[in-house]
């Protein structure tokens, strides 16, 4: 994948999310050194907005900055998933329970799932779904309780990257997706909370089983 410069102004967000992109479709490994003179020279720009993306995306916790071993691509082991998988199981299906308990539009879920199912690659259907897990979220009535969701949204798609890498299930988790979006249309609250916290469990069991080492 190549990349134009962007105007000076943009040039540091531009270059987070290329290297974002790259780290979550699997261009990028985790482990994978971050060297600020190749990525300067990969953009064609100083390292100066490259090292401001790396310093952001080290805020999202999708690369890791040490004084030893410099900038690195995060590794997911079962430790990381399931710690940040539990918050998603402690948040999520609260905020669902709200959007539905609240009569809020369930359209752009739908349409998330739509374009989950059309996707064309592994890329285009993890965005899909990152999509419809927010959707689901976004109108729960808390703008906090959504930003702390969107805070580990990276970090959750690194997993689901990783997990996928290793075994495809996406088809299992849009099943899944299908069913949640059901019983919220139907305003069962509770039943679509339920069956939220039972998909994001089932799916850090699967990818992670026994404390497994990814």
């Amino acid at each position: 994948m190549t990349f134009a410069p962007a105007p000076i102004p943009s040039r540091t967000q531009y270059i987070l999310e290329a290297v974002k992109h790259d780290i979550l479709t699997g261009g990028l490994s985790p482990g994978q050194p971050l060297v600020e003179a190749e990525l300067a020279a990969r953009f064609g720009v100083s390292k100066t907005p490259v090292r401001e993306a790396l310093k952001t995306l080290a805020g999202t916790g999708l690369v890791v900055m040490s004084q030893y071993k410099g900038v690195t691509v995060r590794t997911v082991d079962a430790a990381m998933a399931r710690e940040v998988y539990d918050v998603r199981l402690l948040l999520e299906p609260e905020a669902l329970r709200r959007t539905v308990a609240g009569g809020a539009s369930l359209a752009e879920a739908a349409q998330a799932l739509t374009r989950a199912d059309a996707a064309a690659d592994i890329a285009e259907r993890s965005l899909a779904n990152r999509d419809f897990h927010r959707a689901l979220a976004l109108p729960c009535g808390n703008p906090l309780l959504v930003r702390m969701l969107d805070e580990i949204r990276d970090q959750s798609a690194l997993v689901a990257a990783v997990a996928w890498a290793a075994e495809p299930t996406w088809h299992r988790e849009a099943a899944e997706h299908r069913n949640i979006l059901r019983l919220a249309r139907d305003g069962d609250a509770n039943g679509a909370a339920r069956a939220l916290r039972d998909h994001i469990a089932r799916f850090v069991e699967r990818s992670f089983p026994g404390g497994a080492v990814v």
